[in-house]
């Protein structure tokens, strides 16, 4: 089938450093648009890219030459042009979290199966081939049965002016960098996670989360994550799984360059192994899952098929950011 046509909805930093080269180099996709508010913002992307500028996210909607569209705005704006692109048939890959709220994700996911087209929420990290083996070892019972699982991802504090401090565009340290270990949890410890507590740090002057921590268990195995977040901290981005019988930990989790070899630490009892994997390109491998996606709807299967548009593990992962929110206890600072 033809190559997938990409429309870009925005010039952030993660669609000109991370995504639109992979759409570029794919095979599956090529890039025909990139949308911006302003003419200068949107040339300067397009003649790197070499496609067309649009002024205003209407006018790429409107254009033919677009199949899907990729959404990298602010998360306060994911779901007002997500919705317009779903009702103008365009595919949508988004930059997660999908939207700010539980109701929101599960409209547009219905919106998508209503409209026949594929909904994509884009956690690269879970398309790393680190994670194929890390399940693996896993399920050959390499630390015996999954306990716990402890997880971080925080950040230094950013310029005064980022667009993570706006309460007005739905800032905050759980929607922007929480949701990864959120997410991890549940690829790790599977999709019946409940939320037994959190607290968050509160700025009241700007009204947005700096950081917190969750605590999420599966109630009928026991197995639990304890997650640390925040964008006021030393830079971590790592886990430790633990087992009845050893444990597994990783460093550099969830953004790591292309061409970056994991190194998986496995302790047991006998000792301790550190297993260099293989270097992944998980954009490239996002933006593969995606053009599956659409390819297997438009011959005839399920919109939400394939990994890139896992409608239930969407759905599991905006409940679980809700609840979070919703019984975490606040520290005002």
């Amino acid at each position: 089938m033809s190559a997938l046509r990409i429309g870009v909805a925005g010039c952030a930093d993660i669609a000109l450093r991370r995504m639109l080269p992979a759409f570029e180099a794919s095979p599956h996709t090529v890039v025909t648009a990139i949308a911006s508010r302003t003419a200068d913002k949107a040339r300067a992307a397009a003649d790197t890219f070499g496609c067309a500028a649009v002024v205003g996210y209407d006018a790429l909607l409107e254009r033919s030459d677009v199949d899907a569209v990729y959404v990298p705005l602010p998360v306060a704006l994911h779901a007002r042009w997500t919705e317009r692109a779903l009702r103008a048939g365009k595919h949508v890959l988004a930059e997660k979290p999908l939207t700010a709220r539980a109701d929101d994700t599960v409209r547009l996911l219905g919106l998508a199966r209503e409209h026949g087209v594929v909904l994509a929420e884009n956690y690269l990290f879970v398309h790393h081939s680190a994670y194929t083996s890390v399940r693996d070892l896993v399920a050959q019972g390499a630390v015996g049965e999954v306990r716990a699982l402890h997880a971080s991802f925080t950040i230094p504090p950013r310029p005064a002016d980022d667009i993570r401090y706006r309460a007005d565009l739905d800032g905050g340290a759980l929607l922007d960098i929480g949701v990864y270990p959120v997410r991890l949890a549940s690829l790790l410890l599977g999709p019946e996670l409940r939320v037994h507590g959190a607290v968050l740090r509160h700025d009241t002057a700007r009204g947005v989360d700096l950081g917190g921590s969750a605590l999420l268990g599966d109630p009928a195995t026991g197995a639990s994550a304890q997650l640390v977040f925040g964008m006021e901290h030393g830079y971590t981005a790592g886990w430790r799984l633990l087992g009845s019988e050893g444990s597994l930990a990783l460093d550099r989790a969830y953004s790591p360059p292309a061409g970056h070899r994991p190194v998986l630490r496995i302790e047991r009892a006998g000792g301790a192994e550190e297993r260099v994997l293989p270097a992944h390109d998980q954009a490239a491998t996002a933006v593969a899952a995606f053009a599956e996606s659409v390819r297997h709807r438009r011959t005839g299967g399920a919109a939400d098929a394939g990994d890139a548009g896992d409608a239930a593990a969407v759905v599991r992962q905006a409940r679980l950011v809700d609840e979070i929110r919703r019984t975490a206890h606040l520290v005002k600072v």
